[in-house]
C-alpha cells in the first residue's frame, strides 16, 4: 500500500512541477508588401537571457496564417521568471524591437510589435487556430 502511495505521488508530482506556463507575452511580425521581419534578433535576446539568468528553455508558440504575406504572433511563457526578471526580460525585449524597428527598410520591410503590458493568458490561446510550438 505505502508503495502505490509513493507511485501515486511521485507520479502527480511529476506533473505539478513541469513547465506549466499560464502567462504569456505576445509579440506580433506584420508585412507592409515583402514578408514579415526576420525573428533572430529576438530569438538571440531570448538565448543570451536564459544564459545570462540560468533558465531553461523559453516555452515559446507561433500562430501563423494572420495574413497574406506571412503575418505571424510569438507567444513567449514567462511563468518562470521572478518579478525583477520579468521586468529586465520586457525591458530588454523591447530595446531588442525597437532596434529592428528603426534599422528596417521603411518601404519594404514588416515591422514587430511588442507590448509589454498585454499579457494573453493560457485560456486565451486554446481558442486560437493555427498554433505551433515554435522551435528557435
Amino acid at each position: 500500500m505505502k508503495k502505490i502511495g509513493l507511485i501515486t505521488f511521485l507520479f502527480c508530482s511529476a506533473f505539478l512541477f513541469s513547465q506549466k506556463n499560464m502567462n504569456y507575452v505576445r509579440i506580433s511580425y506584420g508585412s507592409i508588401c515583402c514578408g514579415t521581419p526576420s525573428t533572430k534578433p529576438v530569438t538571440d535576446y531570448l538565448k543570451k537571457f536564459e544564459k545570462n539568468n540560468r533558465l531553461s528553455t523559453f516555452e515559446i508558440f507561433k500562430q501563423g496564417g494572420l495574413g497574406r504575406e506571412g503575418e505571424f504572433n510569438l507567444y513567449i511563457g514567462t511563468d518562470k521568471l521572478g518579478k525583477k526578471q520579468k521586468t529586465a526580460f520586457a525591458k530588454g525585449l523591447q530595446s531588442v524591437i525597437t532596434s529592428q524597428n528603426k534599422t528596417r527598410k521603411q518601404d519594404s520591410d514588416g515591422t514587430v510589435d511588442f507590448d509589454p503590458a498585454v499579457t494573453v493568458y493560457k485560456s486565451d490561446l486554446t481558442d486560437i487556430k493555427n498554433l505551433t510550438i515554435y522551435k528557435k
